[in-house]
């Protein structure tokens, strides 16, 4: 149940904080007093779309907060709050909207951060909210269906139907995107073969490319390259011109100065054996000069061959739109799978094929079912609904339903048509022939019966009685009194015959704030005395005279005896 609602800066509303009782609650009030802009609010709170236009005057924050307490919850509920990390805290769930003067709104659960979406997803086990114009709703394929399958109780077989559609769908997506890519691989695979064929041809090798290009380098300045080399090998032999004694020589030749040396100078032997590793390490490292010196080869042959083969190697990249050989590589290996894959990719489709095939056969029986399931029920919904229309002053009022096979969606098979005469002749559609005051007497019996099936701590009826009045007004207010007896009811209604009904009566008022001037609105719980006065000021108008506060006496007095 909606135990208190706190509201500051909305509109009208400048603060705002009231609580709620069980049972039947009334809220009444002059036209243009806030009665819509009280449950605009709450809708906001619930998840409604949000923008500056709803902040009031300081224009700071817009803040709403509900508090529910549910002492059962459904399993449904119960899975949304444990997929978003929430829980009740002593069976209280709290909801907080905040937006701010750009627009942009935050939403709260239990103090938890959440969107909008999980907001609106809870709102719909919380509340049900009929509004003014909810009559439309009657026209409504899927209202129809819903209050035909809650009446059945059709409520299991309808999710594991709509498990079994969703899990047909997604097979058949999935089907739909690999037949589409069989049937490019084949249109494709001519053309992808000659180009797999392209790169086999080229004999490609990882680490390929910068190996020539570092070969090319060589090659492109061998002679230089010789000829430093050369150089090395002839300084130190000493076969450059000019030069008789080569570093060999020398480094020898200082050996024994300081070997001899020695003798006289202990200190001596140690440079003596320096010197002697340095001309070990320097006959290695010639050694591997003339190495070098002999593998480098002069030819422009080779030269040719390898540009040649860079050239082809870069061709191939941009032809494949590739920035190294390794990416060709991988190319090829991608060609050869789709080149190769195509019996793997038919043996998939052939799968998904049988697959769809046996989903398809499961929902089709699920369907069944239900459709069984709905005209087996049609009738008496039908006269269930019927009963309580002509219980609301249409004594020949016939109401039919007719469950008509249609193409498969998500709640099966079925459409479902409504068919009303307020004289019992000629039943047509609905939303076709009904006026005002007997749509709101359809209405309220499709809810009252909704009421007894779902699983909803409250609903609201927003003025549902618009276009009756006299006893239909009473007996519409006695209705909505009966469901107050098993669950949370607010009736917002114009007509005294209405509030006389419930266990609680609210005002909602506007008032000029002397200190700012601007309207403002409110909402008080009536004390006995004030609910007189309210009645007393339905029943006549502006002016109270002391007949109207006497016929309001009776109607709450004979209200509470009904009650």
């Amino acid at each position: 149940m909606l135990r208190r609602l706190q509201i500051r800066n909305y509109v009208l509303i400048d603060s705002l904080d009231i609580e709620f009782p069980e049972g039947l609650v009334i809220i009444t009030g002059q036209t243009g007093a806030g009665k819509s802009i009280l449950l605009g609010a709450l809708n906001l709170a619930l998840g409604a779309k949000a923008d500056a236009s709803v902040i009031g005057e300081d224009g700071g924050n817009c803040v709403v907060e509900v508090d529910f307490y549910v002492e059962n919850p459904a399993e449904a509920m119960l899975s949304l709050l444990q997929e978003n990390d929430l829980e009740p805290e002593d069976g209280h769930i709290i909801v907080r909207r905040v937006v701010n003067p750009t627009g942009r709104s935050r939403s709260f659960i239990n103090d938890s951060p959440v969107t909008v979406q999980v907001l609106s997803s809870l709102a719909a086990y919380l509340i049900d909210i009929h509004s003014q114009h909810q009559t439309l709703r009657l026209s409504e394929p899927a209202f129809r269906l819903s209050a035909l399958d809650m009446f059945a109780g059709n409520g299991d077989l309808l999710s594991e139907y709509r498990a079994a559609f969703a899990e047909m769908g997604r097979l058949e997506s999935e089907l739909a995107a690999m037949s589409s890519r069989l049937e490019k691989a084949r249109s494709e695979k001519e053309y992808n073969a000659s180009r797999l064929a392209m790169l086999e041809s080229a004999s490609l090798k990882p680490g390929e490319l910068e190996s020539l290009e570092a070969e090319q380098k060589q090659l492109a300045n061998a002679e230089e390259i010789k000829e430093c080399l050369c150089g090395v090998e002839s300084l130190y032999y000493g076969e450059s011109s000019g030069e008789s004694v080569g570093v060999d020589s020398m480094l020898k030749s200082m050996e024994r100065y300081l070997e001899r040396a020695s003798k006289y100078i202990p200190a001596a032997a140690g440079l003596a054996e320096r010197l002697s590793s340095c001309r070990v390490e320097a006959d290695d490292i010639v050694s591997e000069v003339s190495s070098v010196n002999s593998a480098t080869d002069v030819s422009q042959e080779r030269l040719q061959s390898v540009e040649d083969r860079i050239s082809f190697l870069y061709g191939l990249m941009q032809k494949f739109g590739c920035r190294t050989v390794g990416e060709l590589l991988a190319e090829r290996d991608r060609l050869d799978a789709l080149v190769s894959d195509t019996s793997g990719m038919e043996d998939k489709v052939r799968a998904l094929s049988d697959a769809v095939a046996t989903a398809g056969d499961t929902v089709r029986k699920l369907a069944e079912s239900l459709h069984a399931s709905r005209e087996k029920s049609a009738a008496s919904f039908a006269s269930s609904i019927q009963d309580s229309v002509r219980y609301l002053e249409l004594p020949y009022a016939v109401f039919e339903v007719q469950v008509c096979q249609a193409l498969l969606s998500q709640s099966g098979n079925d459409s479902v048509s409504f068919l009303f005469s307020a004289s019992g002749k000629n039943p047509v559609d609905v939303s076709r022939c009904a006026s005002g005051g007997e749509l709101s007497r359809i209405m309220l019996s499709l809810k009252a019966m909704m009421a007894r099936y779902m699983d909803m701590p409250t609903m609201i009826f927003d003025e549902i009685d618009t276009g009756v009045s006299g006893s239909v007004a009473d007996r519409m207010g006695s209705m909505i009194c009966d469901m107050g007896h098993d669950m949370q009811v607010f009736a917002i209604t114009h007509l005294p015959q209405v509030a006389a009904k419930g266990d609680a009566h609210y005002l909602v008022s506007k008032e000029i704030d002397p200190a700012s001037g601007n309207a403002v609105s409110s909402i008080t719980r009536l004390s006995p005395e004030g609910r007189v006065m309210e009645v007393a000021r339905m029943l006549s108008g502006s002016v109270l005279t002391d007949a109207a506060i006497e016929n309001a006496k009776s109607l709450l007095q004979s209200s509470s005896l009904t009650l």
